[in-house]
């Protein structure tokens, strides 16, 4: 048994769509979120600013002596997961990528999309992901750093979101995908939108549901369940406490107590 809890962290409030997915697998395992919304987006930014960024993120969990963390966050785990990995060896890192596989399996048509930041969809990460699960599929790889702006500030619905939406998914649709892999945790956010836009035509998949159960093998692999009777989550941002509250409130996330945390040097 371990009672330590699972850290999870992002660039800002997207991961909260894989923090959702872990504990409603791992109801008995408690939580430690850190979400950087006041550096937010990354997904333009430097790939080694980057990873100092990111790397401030996992010094601030491990002080909560977590016990295994997820990176939710593509443009983290597509830029640099390795080497954070190499900085951290005495901590299970857990990451998160674009679906391509389970695209690439369901896909009728042989056709599929894969939406992320500008910096997901260029990295050599996620073009080796390609060319090893999608190589006898057609893919159309976009990314846009328009969207996690609007999620950041709660923006996920509306006639400016349906507009940007529409301009962003056309491609998607010309090239008749009918599968879309997110390749963002804050695209999730902005499922109900798409699929207004898409209607039943072009599924949508995210990474949350597959982070969630690789963090399960993992604790299990190493006996590390903890007792359920000790349950707490505990949320961290750089940004607005009263931005994530309503995310929270809005999207029907489990309770949790939230605190703003300033990790300036």
């Amino acid at each position: 048994m371990d009672k330590r809890p699972i850290g999870v962290m992002d660039s800002g409030v997207g991961g909260l769509t894989v923090w959702k997915e872990i504990v409603t697998l791992l109801p008995h395992e408690s939580t430690v979120y850190i979400g950087d919304s006041k550096n937010a987006p990354y997904g333009d930014r430097d790939p080694e600013d980057i990873y100092l960024h990111a790397k401030r993120l996992i010094q601030f969990l491990l002080t909560k002596k977590v016990k295994l963390i997820v990176v939710a966050c593509n443009v983290i785990t597509t830029t640099c997961i390795d080497r954070l990995r190499n900085d951290f060896k005495d901590v299970p890192i857990v990451g998160t990528v674009p679906v391509v596989k389970k695209a690439a399996e369901l896909t009728k048509k042989r056709k599929i999309g894969i939406l992320s930041t500008n910096g997901t969809a260029k990295s050599y990460y996620q073009k080796h992901l390609i060319e090893q699960f999608a190589s006898t599929v057609d893919v159309v790889n976009l990314g846009t750093n328009k969207l996690v702006p609007l999620v950041e500030k709660g923006e996920v619905r509306g006639e400016k979101v349906q507009k940007m939406l529409r301009d962003i998914l056309l491609p998607f649709q010309k090239a008749k995908v009918d599968i879309i892999a997110l390749g963002c945790t804050h695209f999730p956010f902005l499922r109900d939108e798409m699929e207004n836009i898409l209607t039943k035509k072009i599924m949508l998949l995210d990474s949350g549901s597959a982070v969630a159960r690789q963090v399960k093998r993992i604790l299990a692999n190493n006996q590390a369940f903890t007792d359920p009777k000790l349950v707490k989550h505990t949320m961290h941002t750089t940004g607005d406490t009263q931005l994530l509250t309503s995310i929270f409130r809005e999207a029907k996330l489990p309770p949790a107590s939230l605190t703003y945390i300033s990790l300036d040097s």
